[in-house]
């Protein structure tokens, strides 16, 4: 009995429990109530992998998409968090993973998907962490440490123990509960900003939220910022539309779509469109993606003829065009100039340091793009390989499309895609952003025939989820 009750409570509840109650508690605690919402997440982390991988997603989307909203609103009565602690809660939800990992490492049937991405990149991380200590840096050492290096770790515990339909079901069924809630606070974040996000944005070290006044917003709703705002709603849309079924769902994460147009972050528009467009190569999802393109059509018709956003909208489509005239592609521009010049100092890197960065690459306002970063932090030796780790792990999802071209294939493809369209101007690798590219790419690939177990091998090609090998295949 007490089995069965412990198992009817849905995983995420505590969670959401956890977000309310920091919400409304946090302020009478002063700041210990930062460092419990972590132990918080630690424990939300622990019993959501006790139910199950799919669960514990289902628990990790969650707290991505709400702790910086609740950190927002107790700063607001604590006072502004400089080093943003409870920003470390969903990663740390992460880690309960580990354990797993360690039994996997400890056996000896390896791992039943390619994880050569991850451990190259894993590589580079420990470099550049390494770099940070030297220069005395341990606690950004630590901080960045665990932005990259959480989501690796994860990625490779759901390579080895995962189902991938059943992780994208129920990603797409999270999703389709915390779009519409991050959607409709986006439009009243743009409209009239409230006092906690006012109070952010005027503290925050990020240049692109706009201005803390009515209609001057960029949207980031709940999260930490419209760059990873909008690549969060970008993969919960591309999801929920491809995966649940009836035009139903699409009219519930509607009000998503529209504050991804405000967050104005055309790098993600440009991701969407490229992943519903590789969606339109496969039969398995052909008929999907053309509504979804006629959907988003007529949405966007609507929202420039009858809403009061429309010329801020068209006038940031409009961009996309002249990249000439536009002030953020010449910055990025300059920035790849200025590191060119400075070659002899960037060949082995600064490691995760922004002190180091700025004495280095004074000119440097801000490390936009994963080329600058890895260019940045791990040197252009060192950061090169890490580069082409990343597109070696979205190469693996998409020929994965060849031996599987179901639509849960098919969607981690799609999702790969969008990711390297974003390697040039974003970050994909590490926090939230990382999160969801190694978690959704790294299950791309069916499990290899010879790692997985006999009384599993028989269950799984029965259901399809894995072809018999030819005699090619064999050979």
């Amino acid at each position: 009995m007490h089995e069965r009750a412990w198992r009817a409570i849905p995983a995420w509840l505590p969670a959401a429990a956890l977000l309310a109650g920091t919400t409304l508690a946090g302020p009478m605690f002063g700041g210990l109530s930062r460092s419990l919402f972590v132990l918080g997440c630690l424990a939300c982390g622990w019993y959501g992998w006790r139910r199950g991988p799919a669960a514990h997603l289902q628990v990790a989307l969650t707290l991505f998409a709400f702790a910086p909203f609740v950190r927002r609103i107790l700063d607001v009565t604590l006072g502004y968090d400089q080093l943003g602690l409870m920003l470390v809660g969903p990663l740390v939800s992460l880690l309960p993973a580990v354990v797993d990992l360690i039994r996997l490492l400890e056996s000896d049937r390896g791992f039943p998907r390619p994880v050569g991405p991850i451990v190259v990149v894993g590589a580079c991380v420990v470099y550049a962490a390494v770099l940070t200590i030297v220069q005395g840096h341990w606690t950004e050492a630590a901080s960045e440490g665990v932005k990259w290096g959480a989501p690796l770790l994860y990625a490779l515990v759901l390579s080895a123990r995962a189902d991938r339909d059943e992780l994208l079901t129920a990603a797409a069924s999270a999703f389709l509960v915390i779009l519409p809630i991050v959607g409709l606070y986006g439009i009243y974040q743009y409209v009239d900003p409230p006092r906690w996000d006012r109070y952010w944005m005027e503290f925050a070290p990020i240049m692109s939220v706009g201005y803390p006044e009515p209609f001057a917003v960029r949207v980031f709703s709940t999260m930490n910022g419209p760059a990873s705002f909008a690549t969060f709603t970008m993969t919960g849309l591309l999801l929920v539309c491809f995966l649940r079924s009836g035009w139903a769902s699409l009219l519930v994460v509607s009000p998503a779509a529209l504050s991804l147009l405000l967050s104005l972050y055309r790098t993600a528009w440009v991701a969407l469109l490229a992943a519903v467009l590789f969606s339109l190569l496969f039969r398995a999802t052909r008929a999907r993606a053309s509504a979804v393109m006629i959907g988003f059509a007529i949405a966007a018709i609507v929202v420039v003829t009858a809403t009061p956003f429309a010329d801020v909208i068209m006038e940031r489509f409009s961009t996309l065009s002249d990249g000439s005239q536009d002030d953020s592609a010449r910055e990025r521009l300059a920035q790849y100039v200025e590191l060119w010049k400075s070659a002899d100092s960037t060949l082995f890197g600064v490691g995760f340091s922004g002190e180091a960065a700025i004495m280095q690459f004074g000119s440097l306002d801000a490390i936009d793009g994963m080329i600058i970063a890895v260019w940045v932090k791990m040197g252009i030796v060192v950061g090169m390989v890490c580069l082409s780790a990343l597109v070696w792990a979205a190469a693996n999802a998409v020929l994965a499309t060849r031996r599987d071209a179901s639509t849960g294939a098919v969607m981690s493809a799609a999702i790969a895609c969008a990711a390297m369209t974003q390697i040039p101007l974003a970050n994909i690798a590490s926090a939230e952003v990382g999160f969801l590219f190694w978690t959704f790419v790294m299950i791309a690939p069916p499990p290899r025939l010879d790692r997985v177990p006999p009384r599993r091998l028989g269950a799984a090609v029965r259901d399809g989820a894995l072809t018999p090998p030819t005699g090619r295949d064999r050979a």
